[in-house]
C-alpha cells in the first residue's frame, strides 16, 4: 500500500523535472506580469480615462495572444511527444506548419486593427473619452502583432523539448527595456515627448521587436536541440498535416473560445462603468501573479505527460496525472492565502479613485476564492489531458461552460440584477469550477489518453498493409 501511494506521490527525480521547467517558465510569466503592473502603475497618475482605455484596448491584444497560445500549444502537444519519440524530422514538420499558420493569423490581425481601431474599442465600451484613447493605444499595437505570434510560439516549442533558460533571459532584459521605454515616453524624460497612454503603447512595442530579435535569433540560428533553421521554412508538411489539425485545432478553438470569453466578460465590466473597469484593471496583475506558479505547473505537467507517453509509458502518465491534480490543489490554496494578505497593499499602490478602491476590495475576495479552482482546472486542461491528446473534449468543455453558464450568468448578474462585485466576477467565472469537476472524472476514466502516429509510423503501417495483401 505504502509503495502504491509512493507511486501517485512521485519521486525526487520528478519533482526535479518539474522544477526544471516549472521555475524558469513561472519567472517568466512574473516578468511579464511585472511588465502589466508597471504599465498599469505608470498610466494609473493620468486618471482612470488612460488606465481603463489601456485596459480594454489590452483585452483585444489579449484576444490575439491567447490565440497564438493556442496555436503554439496545439503544436507543442506534437513536439513534446516526438521529442520522447526522438522524431526530429517530424519534429520540425509540427514547427513549420505552426509557423505559416502564425504569420497569416497576425496579417488578419494587422489588418483589422490598423483599419478599424475604434470599432474594436467600441465592443468593450459607448465612452467617447476612452474609445478616443484606446484607438491611439491600438494603432501603436498594430506590429506587435507580428512580432508576438513568432516569439511566443517559438519560445512554446523550446519548453516543449526542456529549453526554457534562454526564453527567462530574454523576458527578463524585454521587462527592463518594458519599464525603461515607459518611464521615457510616458512622463517625456530624456529630452522625449510626454505621450502618456500613446508612450506606454510604444514601449511595449518596443520590448516586442527585442524579444522577437533575441527568442528568434536563437531558434533559428543557434538552438543545438531542435536545430530548426530557416530553410526548414520550405519543409514539405503534407503528410503530418491531418495529424497536426486533429491535435492542434481543438487547442486552437478552445482557447481562442477562452480569450472572447474573456474579452465579452471585459465587455460587460465596460458597459457597468468607469470605476468597475478601472477596479478590474488593479486585480487583473493580481489574476496574473495568482496563476503565475499554476502556468508553470500546468507547462511543466504538459511537457512530462508528453514525453512519458512518447515513451510508451501510459500507465505511468496516468499516476502523473494526479500527482500534478494534488499538486494544484496545493497551489491555488498557497495563491488565495496570498491575495488575501496582499490585497490592501496592491490596491493602494494605484492612484483610482475610491470607488474604484471599493470595488477593487471584492474582486479581490472573489478571486482568491476562485484561483483554488482554476489552478486545479488548469493543470489538467492545459497540461496532463492536453498532453495526452485529448483536445476535442477539451474544446466540447469550453464550449459548453463558457458560452452556457458563465457569460449568461455573469452579464445577468452585472447588467440587469446589478449583484455585488463579488457575485459578478465569480459568477463570471463559474465555468472554472464547473471545468474543475468535469476534468477530474475524465482523468479517472482514463480515456484521454490517445495515440498520435509520427509520419514514419503512417508509412511504415501502409507498407506492412501492402505487404500483407
Amino acid at each position: 500500500m505504502n509503495a502504491q501511494i509512493r507511486e501517485y506521490l512521485g519521486n525526487r527525480e520528478f519533482y526535479k523535472n518539474i522544477a526544471k521547467i516549472a521555475i524558469p517558465i513561472s519567472l517568466q510569466q512574473l516578468i511579464t506580469v511585472g511588465i502589466n503592473l508597471m504599465d498599469t502603475i505608470m498610466l494609473s497618475s493620468m486618471g482612470d480615462a488612460q488606465l481603463s482605455a489601456s485596459s480594454l484596448a489590452g483585452q483585444f491584444i489579449n484576444l490575439f495572444q491567447i490565440c497564438c497560445m493556442g496555436i503554439g500549444m496545439g503544436a507543442s502537444v506534437l513536439t513534446a511527444r516526438f521529442w520522447g519519440m526522438g522524431d526530429l524530422p517530424a519534429l520540425r514538420k509540427s514547427v513549420t506548419i505552426m509557423l505559416r499558420f502564425c504569420a497569416a493569423f497576425s496579417a488578419v490581425f494587422m489588418v483589422v486593427t490598423a483599419a478599424a481601431p475604434q470599432w474594436i474599442m467600441l465592443l468593450y465600451t459607448k465612452d467617447p473619452e476612452l474609445i478616443a484613447y484606446g484607438d491611439v493605444y491600438l494603432r501603436y499595437m498594430v506590429p506587435t502583432y507580428l512580432c508576438m505570434s513568432l516569439s511566443l510560439t517559438c519560445t512554446i516549442v523550446l519548453r516543449s523539448v526542456g529549453e526554457a533558460r534562454v526564453p527567462l533571459i530574454v523576458s527578463i532584459l524585454a521587462f527592463f527595456v518594458n519599464v525603461f521605454c515607459n518611464w521615457v515616453f510616458i512622463f517625456g524624460m530624456l529630452g522625449a515627448p510626454r505621450m502618456e497612454i500613446a508612450g506606454a503603447a510604444l514601449g511595449t512595442l518596443i520590448a516586442r521587436i527585442f524579444e522577437l530579435v533575441f527568442i528568434c535569433g536563437y531558434f533559428f540560428c543557434l538552438d543545438r536541440k531542435i536545430t530548426y533553421r530557416f530553410r526548414h521554412l520550405r519543409m514539405k508538411c503534407r503528410d503530418l498535416m491531418g495529424e497536426y489539425f486533429r491535435i492542434s485545432i481543438p487547442v486552437l478553438i478552445s482557447d481562442s473560445l477562452l480569450a472572447l470569453g474573456n474579452n465579452t466578460v471585459a465587455m460587460v465590466m465596460g458597459h457597468i462603468g468607469k470605476a468597475f473597469v478601472a477596479a478590474n484593471s488593479v486585480t487583473m496583475v493580481v489574476q496574473q501573479l495568482s496563476s503565475v506558479l499554476t502556468q508553470g505547473v500546468a507547462n511543466a505537467s504538459g511537457i512530462l505527460t508528453g514525453h512519458t507517453m512518447g515513451r510508451g509509458e501510459y500507465e505511468k502518465a496516468q499516476k502523473q496525472g494526479y500527482t500534478f491534480l494534488g499538486l494544484g490543489f496545493l497551489i491555488g490554496c498557497f495563491a488565495a492565502c496570498v491575495i488575501l494578505l496582499l490585497k490592501d497593499v496592491v490596491i493602494g499602490y494605484y492612484q483610482v479613485s475610491q470607488e474604484a478602491r471599493d470595488i477593487a476590495q471584492e474582486l479581490m475576495l472573489a478571486i482568491s476564492f476562485i484561483v483554488v479552482f482554476q489552478s486545479m482546472n488548469s493543470i489538467l486542461t492545459k497540461g496532463v489531458l492536453r498532453a495526452g491528446g485529448d483536445t476535442k473534449f477539451l474544446m466540447a468543455g469550453d464550449i459548453l461552460f463558457l458560452w452556457v453558464a458563465s457569460i449568461p450568468l455573469g452579464a445577468l448578474a452585472g447588467l440587469v440584477l446589478h449583484f455585488s462585485p463579488f457575485w459578478i466576477y465569480t459568477l463570471l467565472k463559474i465555468d472554472q469550477i464547473i471545468k474543475c469537476v468535469w476534468c477530474f472524472f475524465r482523468l479517472r476514466s482514463r480515456k484521454w489518453m490517445k495515440k498520435i502516429n509520427a509520419p514514419q509510423e503512417k508509412a511504415a503501417a501502409k507498407a506492412a498493409e501492402g505487404t500483407r495483401s
